[in-house]
């Protein structure tokens, strides 16, 4: 359903105690959690389908539909609502939304759930919809009150105001009178010229609503929860995928104090205690043998030699324009290189916990749940319940990256949800459990960024790049899971995305993809495929055009015609950061990247040097974003920055590696992040946009690694492919061949 379909002549508006609850009159069926969240002090308990309310204090209480993981949609959300609403910001809340599918669904997507950078996006209306219906509402109250028209009546900052007699009042004032009145006319509702915002896309007066919580220590996340009676429970898992238990001794895990026992469960074997520490020091001595026969058993480079040799023939063809094959038999030279990417770890700062109760009858479940649909099904199906006999509550959650999205991929194996289930059945009904994931857990038995080999051609004919051939290999994070439906006609357009569509014109062009099983779970990781096709797409094309003579940026530019947006992002950066041609000044040089991801238009200038012992030093990053309109410029330029901080983890460090099917790397100390002395100055500019607006919280990512490897090769570095990061003095060149 797209936003313009939303039937607002089917919204009703439901009357609280002393509150105005603006929701949906849409029957609910499937996932529905019909329990109280928190209210507003002093304001009535929203209705399950509520998206605003207001109460007789005054506050105004956004639900919103989307998880903050950290990205900022809650303030997102409340900007929206409170622009149409003239809203005091200061009395603005968000919480929130149950689990209705029918009511809080994702525009874009069709279930609830959070990603893909679709928030705003997909909400951008809907939610600008649901506070002009509040506004018209108050004013409707205010007119009859005052015995006026509402045409004589104005709103601004929360106050409602009526000139000629000079009378003014809060919100909550008129919120109890406003419920009881019938629904404004659609027709009549009129949004706001963007002329007139203002909020939206203002830099002033807009903190995040997330922010006091976060600082004062009132905000609940999942390591927080500590219920009477819980148990927390860590799960020893096998070191290989695929691995199953064969016999385990718990006498020393027993014997630890505060540990209450020991179970195997369906997802491995799971230690019960009175307390995180019990509870991680009981698995540390919990004796396991595994039965391995069907697990992982080979090293990374034995996954990338299948890559290499499945390469060598076309794949599924995601797209392909004129004649390939006949422009690369006719071309003057060809040029072949090869892009590596390795499995990566998403690392959210908080790893992957939550609560669960089940008494039997009944799941009440709460934890920063990131798709509440898929999590919800997954539930139901593991206790075989009714969708109205199981709750998820959704609270904060410390960072994602894709790592919250439960696919509930059965031949990968089981994640958070499943394993809440598990321990909740192995102990019994009744007993509140808390299982807990520790760092090591997340590194070393986690969901990966899938390991992915591009193998690229182009052919130069005249000094011009003509044609372009991209064949992807790897592994499908979407094959048999929930999105299984991504996958068409044994393509995976998941793999091919920010590859089948480029922002160049060439003569002929054709990508291609082939699906290869593999036994390591994997999923979506922050900016999906554009994390490997962005920086494959950028290092080559920099590459030809180096070797046809060409300035990176005006090179780009002359395949751009089809690409008006991406031009203009890269005009855009080139002048912020003064773009003087692909050169080295001092021992520093700069490099170029460009992208379109999920509707977004990103481009990025990196200032690089050889720093000490041979690592890439980063001085500065200029980055361009045309994303529509911005909401919260504040709020796009953090992203982006946090972005950029993200992908430069990935191409400097980033590398989940095996040996005999177990992961090599365990926490911060050898899959480490970027540290805070290693973060470039970064300037964003944000373009000009009348658009609608796209997302922002993953295009910081795509353009880093290519923009920095091109840097790296002015400065005589080769350009690396990610799985042997960037800063490793030993690491092969991808292979790049050339035929004249």
């Amino acid at each position: 359903m797209s936003i313009s379909q939303v039937p607002l002549s089917r919204r009703r508006f439901i009357v609280g105690a002393g509150a105005l609850v603006i929701g949906a009159y849409l029957p609910s069926t499937g996932a529905l959690a019909r329990s109280a969240a928190p209210a507003a002090s002093g304001a009535a308990a929203f209705d399950a389908n509520a998206f605003v309310q207001i109460g007789a204090d005054g506050v105004v209480t956004v639900i919103s539909k989307h998880t903050e993981v950290g990205q900022g949609v809650y303030t997102g959300m409340a900007t929206l609502v409170a622009e149409e609403l003239d809203a005091d910001w200061a009395q603005v809340r968000v919480v929130a939304a149950p689990v209705d599918t029918n009511i809080y669904k994702n525009l874009t997507f069709g279930f609830q759930g959070t990603g893909g950078s679709s928030s705003v996006a997909n909400a951008y209306e809907q939610m600008r919809r649901m506070g002009a219906i509040a506004r018209a509402l108050l004013v409707q109250a205010a007119a009859q009150s005052w015995k006026t028209s509402a045409q004589e009546i104005t709103v601004q900052a929360g106050k409602i105001r009526h000139a000629a007699s000079g009378r003014e009042a809060g919100f909550g004032e008129f919120a109890a009178l406003a419920a009881t009145l019938p629904p404004p006319d659609p027709a009549s509702l009129t949004l706001k010229d963007p002329a007139n915002f203002t909020l939206i896309g203002k830099t002033r007066g807009l903190h995040r609503v997330d922010s006091l919580a976060k600082t004062n220590g009132s905000a609940q996340f999942s390591q927080d929860i500590h219920e009477p009676d819980m148990l927390t429970v860590t799960i020893k898992k096998p070191p290989r995928f695929g691995g199953k238990v064969a016999t385990f001794d718990a006498e020393r895990a027993l014997a630890v104090p505060g540990v209450v026992a020991v179970k195997q469960i369906a997802t491995g074997v799971a230690v019960y205690a009175k307390n995180t520490w019990a509870a991680i020091q009981g698995r540390e001595r919990l004796k396991v043998t595994w039965d391995d026969a069907q697990a992982e058993r080979r090293n990374t480079e034995e996954i990338y030699a299948e890559f290499r040799q499945v390469a060598q023939k076309t794949g599924v063809v995601a797209k392909s324009l004129g004649k390939p094959d006949e422009v690369f038999d006719k071309a003057d030279k060809v040029i072949e290189a090869e892009y590596t990417f390795p499995y990566v770890a998403h690392a959210p700062m908080e790893p992957l916990d939550g609560y669960l109760f089940w008494d039997g009858e009944s799941v009440k479940a709460r934890y920063g749940c990131q798709i509440q649909t898929l999590d919800h099904k997954q539930l139901c199906d593991l206790f075989e319940l009714p969708p109205d006999k199981v709750q998820i509550e959704t609270i904060l959650a410390g960072g994602s990256f894709g790592r919250r999205i439960d696919l509930g991929n059965p031949t990968l194996g089981p994640d958070l949800a499943a394993d809440m289930a598990a321990a909740a059945k192995g102990i019994g009904p009744g007993h509140g459990v808390k299982v807990v994931w520790t760092r090591e857990d997340d590194i070393r038995n986690g969901w990966y960024r899938p390991m992915i080999l591009h193998r690229l051609r182009g052919a130069i004919r005249g000094g011009k790049v003509v044609g372009w051939t991209d064949t992807v290999v790897g592994h499908s994070w979407t094959r048999h899971s929930a999105m299984d439906a991504l996958v068409v006609n044994g393509l995976d357009q998941m793999m091919v995305e920010g590859a089948s569509e480029v922002s160049y014109t060439f003569e002929a062009f054709r990508c291609d993809a082939h699906i290869v099983p593999g036994k390591v779970p994997t999923t979506s990781l922050r900016s999906v495929a554009s994390t490997h096709t962005g920086h494959a797409v950028e290092s080559f094309i920099d590459q030809l055009l180096q070797e046809t003579g060409q300035d990176p940026v005006e090179g780009r530019l002359a395949l751009m015609g089809d690409a008006p947006r991406a031009a203009g992002v890269l005009r855009a950066v080139a002048k912020a950061a003064d773009w003087q041609g692909a050169k080295v000044v001092d021992g520093r040089a700069r490099g170029v990247g460009v992208a379109k991801a999920f509707d977004t238009y990103v481009a990025q200038v990196a200032e690089v040097s050889i720093g000490e012992g041979g690592i890439p030093k980063v001085h500065k990053v200029w980055c361009a974003v045309d994303c529509g309109v911005a909401v919260n410029p504040d709020v796009i330029r953090a992203q982006i920055e946090g972005g950029i901080g993200y992908g430069l983890s990935m191409a400097l460090y980033g590398n989940i590696t095996l040996k005999d099917g177990v992961v090599e790397q365990s926490n911060f100390n050898n899959f480490r992040p970027l540290r805070i002395d290693e973060m470039p100055e970064i300037e964003v500019i944000i373009v000009p946009s009348s658009e609608k607006p796209t997302g922002v919280g993953e295009l910081g990512v795509p353009t880093i690694a290519p923009a920095v490897g091109n840097a790296l090769a002015l400065l005589g570095r080769p350009r690396t492919s990610l799985s042997l990061p960037l800063h490793n003095p030993t690491a092969n060149p991808a292979s790049d061949k050339e035929r004249t």
